[in-house]
């Protein structure tokens, strides 16, 4: 089967640029589908990946994960290049990725997802953009992109705050919607919008917000707008702790394949936090959350467990330790899903994948291009005798080095779910 599939891929390859998954290899797994009463589980730790240094390991190495490790031991293992190599992904990419689509060609940007995540419904020429409440210094220097985390209950203040002050003109709606903590939606509509405008938020510290610019001649107009609105935000925040606003991956409707019909399951996707809830919506998965923790997820796993097939189970501590520099806060947060994992088991499933959306090295303190371990577990994958679930060990694993989009077609083949391809 895989060697089926890497042929295809070849092929793809050759009429498409070298961009990998292709029109022709999602033909090949439609026909190759079939229909059975196998369950699957995939559990996405964000920001799983690690990067070891000198005399630091990577935190999945460090996490003490008996169960994690059982799972390894009784399965097989490998890498996962999200995108390309020496390409950082962002959450959407990669997620994207792991759920097999090509991210390359089914670009979404985070506003987008931000918007399905809290339930707004864009209309069509609605320009969404992922917002950041953040802290500059009166220099106009980022101090911290995250405003500390600021509490939820603050951010819808702050929203609250600067819709009342904020005016774009005659024409021009503005929707601003809490997300979660330091994160929220930004909405604008009226007449002449695209979103072909570069970010504002440079993802670093130290540094001053970009100034909104246009991508191409048709996000002028947008571009203006958001400079002006931005103008109105600082004057509006003046005093508060988070004093400004960063904005990155505008984007405007879409429309994706629906994951259930190509490939067959009746999918549940269960998250934390609205992006994730939000790219799960978008692929016409039954959607549970947000959830408050890790066990409340695995309580919805448990209910939800008859109704569907596939289910797709988020842990985003992972990521935000990750990107907090927080080492040991990344450790417990994969020790916490470690000890659901006999849960996990209790209900039957007859694969389960373990893995990351992207790495979140605390060394680096943000994503990273990083390969990502994987692993997985079911009657049919077989065994490659490796005992732990580590980066380092993963890369020996009988799995090999693989791309993200290959982890669904695996998962479909470890769930009999695959025919044989030719004669």
């Amino acid at each position: 089967m895989l060697r089926c599939l890497e042929i295809a891929d070849a092929q793809g390859k050759r009429e498409n640029g070298g961009r990998g998954l292709t029109v022709e290899h999602e033909e090949l797994l439609a026909k190759l589908l079939v229909r059975n009463e196998s369950k699957i589980v995939l559990i996405v730790l964000d920001g799983l990946g690690g990067m070891q240094t000198s005399g630091v390991s990577t935190e999945l190495h460090a996490a003490a994960s008996p169960h994690l490790d059982g799972l390894a031991r009784d399965g097989s293992s490998g890498l996962a290049t999200i995108v390309r190599p020496g390409i950082t992904p962002g959450s959407g990419a990669g997620h994207l990725s792991l759920f097999g689509y090509d991210p390359l060609q089914y670009e979404l940007g985070r506003g987008a997802l931000s918007a399905a995540g809290i339930g707004f419904e864009l209309k069509p020429g609605d320009i969404a953009a992922r917002v950041n409440f953040c802290t500059l210094d009166e220099r106009g220097v980022i101090v911290d992109r995250r405003a500390g985390r600021i509490p939820t209950e603050t951010n819808k203040k702050l929203c609250k705050k600067i819709l009342e002050e904020a005016d774009l003109g005659e024409g021009v709606e503005i929707f601003l919607e809490t997300e979660r903590e330091h994160r929220a939606l930004l909405v604008l509509r009226g007449e002449g919008l695209a979103p072909a405008v570069a970010d504002t938020d440079p993802q670093i510290e130290g540094v001053v917000p970009f100034e909104p610019q246009g991508t191409s001649a048709n996000g002028d107009v947008t571009a203006a707008l958001l400079k002006k609105l931005l103008t109105q935000v600082r004057t509006v925040l003046a005093g508060e702790a988070a004093n400004f606003i960063l904005l990155r991956g505008l984007d405007t409707h879409r429309e994706l394949p629906a994951f259930g019909e190509r490939y067959g399951l009746r999918p549940a996707a269960i998250a934390g936090y609205p992006m994730y809830i939000g790219i799960a919506r978008l692929l016409g998965m039954d959607v549970f959350g947000p959830k408050s923790s890790w066990t409340e997820e695995v309580d919805e796993l448990e209910k939800a467990w008859e109704a569907h097939d596939f289910f797709y189970i988020h842990q985003k501590r992972t990521d935000s330790a990750g990107e907090d520099g927080d080492f040991d806060g990344k450790v417990n947060a994969i020790e916490e899903v470690d000890a659901t994992i006999p849960r996990i088991l209790e209900l039957g499933p007859d694969v389960i994948c373990v893995t990351g959306d992207h790495a979140t090295p605390s060394q680096l303190m943000q994503h990273s291009w990083h390969p990502v371990p994987f692993l997985l577990w079911g009657e049919r994958v077989g065994v490659d005798h490796l005992k732990v679930f580590s980066e380092e060990s993963a890369r020996g694993g009988g799995l090999g080095w693989v791309k993200g989009t290959d982890l669904m077609p695996l998962m479909l083949a470890a769930a009999a779910r695959l025919l044989k391809y030719g004669a």
